[in-house]
This record gives C-alpha cells, structure tokens and sequence, in this order.
C-alpha cells in the first residue's frame, strides 16, 4: 500500500513537473543565455611556458668549501658549499618576493599593461589598454578608487595581480622546472616570462658578487690581525675559494637557470573554456529551475 502511495506520489510529481515545464525552460534559457553572454565577454588568456634547468655549482669549489665550511662558519663567513638545490630554492623564493616583483615591474616598466590591460587585438597585434583605468593620451592613471586610495596603482596591489598570472612547477622526473605567465596578450607573455628568467639570474647572481666581495675584504682583513702561519694559510685559501667563485659568478649570464626550452608566442589560449562555461551555467540554471518547481509542487499541496 506504501509502494503504491509512493508510485501516485512520484506520478503527480512528474506531472506538477510537466505543468510547470515552460517555467524550467523560462529560467534555464535565461541561465543559458547569461552563461553565454558572461564567456563571450571574457577575454582570451594566453600562457607562456619556459623549461629550465638548474645549473649545478662547480664540484670542485664545492667541495672545497665543504672542507673549509667548519672554519668558515666560525669566521663568520657564508661560502654556500654544501647546500645542494639551496641556490635554486633562493631564485624561486626571490620570484614569489614582493621586493624582486616591485623591482621587476618597475625596470621593465610593466605597470601599465599589468593592471590597465583590457584585451588583445589579434588583427592589429597591440594590446588595447581600459580607458576607465588608464588614459593614454594623457599617460595619467583614471581609475576610480575608494577615497584615501591612490589613483596609481601600489607596489602591493601590482604584486597580488602578478603573482596570480605567474607560476611554475618542478618536474619531478628530473628536477626541470617549468615556469609560465599569463597574460591577455601572447606577445606580452612571452616576453614577461624570459624577462622573469633573465632577471632572477641577474638579481641572484649580484647577491652572490655582493656576498664574495664582502667575504674577501672581511677575510683580508682578518689575515692583518694575525701572525699564525697556519691560520694566515687557511685565510688564503678562504680567498681563493671566494675568488673562484667570484669569477664564475661574473662570466655567466645564466647563473641559477639554463634556459631548456625558451618561451615562444603562445597561438591558442589558455582560458576561458567557453564550451565548459555554458554548459556549466545552463546545468545550473535547469537544476535551480527543477528545485523551484519542485518547492511550488509540495507548496500546493499543503
């Protein structure tokens, strides 16, 4: 008898259903129709895509400052032997930085197109840059902002925005590692990403000349206060050890990466999936429809 109940029960339910068919079809057509309007107005995402390689340290300087890292340490002297990928993990720490990211965009001038770029014009290959946020002629900033707030962007709202359209990921097969940016322009894409290589080489390769020179005049002057023959031999050896790796430091350009697979104009986009967008909204505005007729089925009843 309960079974029977049930079966009348899920009949009036498909029928209440049927009668309210047109407002299921009113209410998906309208999230049909809004998911379709919303993923043509998304701009095109194109991503960059650079593979590199860490250089491996000399093993010969390696080694040697392994030997004398005891002494070193105690002379208060850092000859970064002995720490295996630490240099690498360094860069890719100094890529997620606020302070490499502020440098970064402000010498290669980035502002602009970082936080005013509206979208990418295929025919004429420029990037149109947001009249309301950014006036070209005039080269003045226009956005509307909060009050206090300054019309320019600041150095922590450009670097929430950066580091949202930078990432990379290590390759666990062999220690590669694949860096990627993001942008509405591929030609803008391409460039950021080996600009980003270029300068995390750069910034980490003038922190380890920095640090070398600091530890030869520091060392040097240690050798002044001293007259132990033994002692004045391992500070001599000290500054042969930071010398080397001084000069390698200044001849190469590619100092922490190797470039593997250097960025290319990227030709499709990356995002917005359009397809998935509009399936997924017309399934969700079929579902709430549904719910709804249901809610005015057990309504009625009561």
């Amino acid at each position: 008898m309960q079974k029977q109940e049930i079966e009348i029960d899920i009949k009036e339910l498909f029928s209440s259903l049927w009668q309210q068919k047109w407002l299921i079809i009113m209410i998906t057509a309208l999230f049909a129709l809004s998911s379709i309007i919303f993923a043509i107005s998304q701009p095109n995402i194109y991503k960059a895509d650079i593979l590199l390689a860490p250089v491996a340290d000399d093993s010969q300087i390696t080694g040697a400052a392994g030997q004398l890292g005891g002494i070193a340490a105690i002379a208060g002297i850092n000859l970064g032997g002995g720490q295996g990928s630490s240099r690498v993990d360094l860069a890719l720490e100094t890529l997620k930085s606020r302070i490499f990211t502020k440098v970064f965009i402000e010498q290669r001038d980035i502002l602009i197109p970082l936080m005013a770029l509206e979208r990418w014009d295929s025919v004429t290959g420029k990037a149109i840059i947001d009249p309301n946020l950014y006036n070209s002629e005039s080269k003045l900033w226009v956005r509307s902002v909060n009050e206090g707030k300054p019309v320019v962007p600041t150095p922590w709202e450009a670097y929430k925005l950066f580091s949202t359209i930078v990432d990379y990921e290590k390759v666990k097969t062999n220690g590669f590692i694949k860096l990627s940016v993001q942008s509405p322009s591929p030609i803008l894409a391409q460039q950021w990403a080996t600009w980003l290589v270029y300068d995390l080489n750069q910034w980490i390769k003038k922190e380890d000349i920095r640090e070398s020179k600091a530890n030869i005049s520091y060392i040097q002057n240690q050798l002044t206060q001293t007259n132990i023959s033994e002692v004045q031999k391992v500070f001599y050896q000290l500054i042969e050890e930071q010398t080397k790796k001084l000069m390698l430091a200044e001849v190469q350009d590619e100092y922490v990466f190797k470039v593997i697979d250097p960025a290319v104009v990227p030709e499709e986009k990356s995002t917005p999936s359009r397809a998935l967008i509009c399936v997924l909204g017309t399934f969700l505005g079929m579902l709430l429809a549904l719910m709804i007729a249901v809610v005015r089925h057990i309504w009625f009843l009561r």
